[in-house]
């Protein structure tokens, strides 16, 4: 039995294979839902200021550094991290962080099926009210523990069925087809909803930034969050994405891709979501609440929009209704893939198993462990977000910086550097680059996580 990372099945087969699957994993519910209602609570334009500036002083940089070590490590992230070390101690300490980047991620997975498990229902629930089948379609938008079991589980076996197909028949080959009709999906919602009356007042809104709101602690924190979340920095993707990646291929080059495509897709959703929520209210749809604030995330994707489709006739409403919450369940698929690859290449390593056995267990662990938070929800959900998004993905985050900067041999690391194909190791980017990891951005993860408590 061929090992996973020894198998060129194992391997993406182009670069704009890896560019679409690492840009699918970035682009997810994040870009396309949490980022427009973040940016509409937290100042609008200011926080599209905080979000860039933090894609470009922490998410590419640390961006790279997790495809750097998965790339070098050709393995899961605790055995990539664990190769960096130098003794017993610190080859234990990042095998350490490496685990626990693998835990995230597959606590990540259990909230994020069930998100995405709503999309699925929601974009049902219009076609089952063209049927006439009105009992059904309030099944399906109305929050219950029977609908919530449902779609996590119809959602898993979505993600699942594709992992089994391994990394070129699966998560490359359906992250070229469902990355591009996500992009025309999302061209296509601007355009029209630009045409639409009170989408001008949205674009103002997203526009004009509120610089009273760019350095205030929860700004910050909210920006920091979506910056590596969108990009699944801290969650060990990256670095499975990095070790099914040739030693030849330029990092720099291809984090700026996927950098790119993700805050562009982030950026074209937000000229989606915010100037229709505008339209919405236009309509005469409710987008504050009675102190002024506009309505949470949950309120605004699941309420204020179907709302605003409703208003625009049966058929229009159909059409709309279905393709955005498509476009929703596309963002979760190609982000869900990469984040259940996470525990799935672990395993596979470790216990020397078939891609399809490891699939199977993982599977059927991830997705006991969504249904498990489903039906306790009140008390799991919120709370698996918070420690995942703002405690797990941020430290681990840091242990990488370190590990990059401080722990892998500077020798060894400039060999890996000088590897790639096109690199001038004496030119300034390469120079700058390590000891940028190494010294700003430790700092600068833990000066923003201060800055959330105090």
């Amino acid at each position: 039995m061929q090992s996973a990372n020894t198998s060129s099945t194992n391997h993406f087969s182009s670069r704009l294979g890896f560019i679409m699957a690492a840009a699918g994993s970035a682009v997810g519910v994040g870009n396309i839902w949490g980022f427009p209602t973040q940016a509409a609570t937290h100042g609008g334009g200011a926080f599209l200021l905080v979000y860039l500036v933090l894609i470009f002083i922490l998410g590419i940089p640390m961006l790279m550094a997790e495809l750097m070590i998965g790339r070098h490590g050709q393995t899961n992230p605790a055995d990539a991290m664990g190769k960096l070390g130098f003794n017993t101690l610190t080859r234990n300490l990042g095998k350490a962080i490496g685990l626990i980047s693998i835990v995230t991620a597959g606590l990540i997975y259990t909230f994020y099926s069930i998100l995405s498990g709503w999309f699925v229902s929601y974009a049902i629930a219009p076609i089952a009210t063209a049927f006439g089948s009105n009992d059904t379609a309030a099944w399906l938008v109305d929050f219950s523990l029977s609908r919530n079991l449902v779609f996590t589980l119809i959602f898993s076996t979505l993600v699942f069925l594709v992992l089994l197909q391994g990394v070129q028949d699966g998560i490359e080959k359906w992250s070229k087809r469902l990355m591009p009709l996500l992009l025309i999906m999302l061209i296509a919602g601007v355009t029209y909803i630009f045409t639409l009356n009170g989408a001008s007042e949205g674009i103002t809104a997203l526009l004009t930034p509120n610089f009273t709101k760019a350095l205030a602690p929860d700004t910050l924190i909210s920006a920091l969050g979506q910056t590596f979340f969108s990009l699944t920095i801290g969650t060990g993707a990256m670095m499975v994405y990095g070790s099914y990646l040739s030693q030849k291929e330029n990092i720099a080059k291809l984090t700026v891709w996927v950098a790119f495509t993700d805050s562009g897709i982030a950026f074209l959703a937000a000229f989606l979501i915010i100037p229709a929520m505008y339209v919405a209210q236009h309509n005469g749809v409710q987008i504050f609440n009675a102190e002024g604030k506009l309505l949470d995330s949950d309120a605004l994707v699941f309420t204020v929009l179907p709302a605003l489709f409703s208003t625009l006739g049966d058929t229009a409403n159909l059409i709309i209704s279905v393709v955005f919450f498509i476009l929703l369940i596309i963002a979760g698929l190609t982000s869900a893939i990469s984040i259940a690859e996470v525990p799935t290449s672990y395993v596979m390593q470790k216990f020397k198993l078939s891609r399809q056995r490891a699939t199977l267990i993982i599977g059927l662990l991830l997705t006991s462990l969504s249904l498990l938070l489903a039906v306790f929800f009140e008390t799991l959900f919120s709370f698996t977000i918070m420690l995942t998004t703002q405690i797990a993905q941020p430290l681990v985050a840091l242990g990488i910086a370190i590990y990059l900067g401080w722990i892998w041999r500077q020798s060894q690391l400039l060999k890996a550097i000088r590897g790639q194909e096109g690199v001038d190791t004496t030119g300034l980017f390469w120079r700058i680059w390590p000891r940028y990891v190494k010294y700003v951005c430790p700092v600068l993860i833990i000066a923003i996580a201060i800055r959330q408590f105090v």
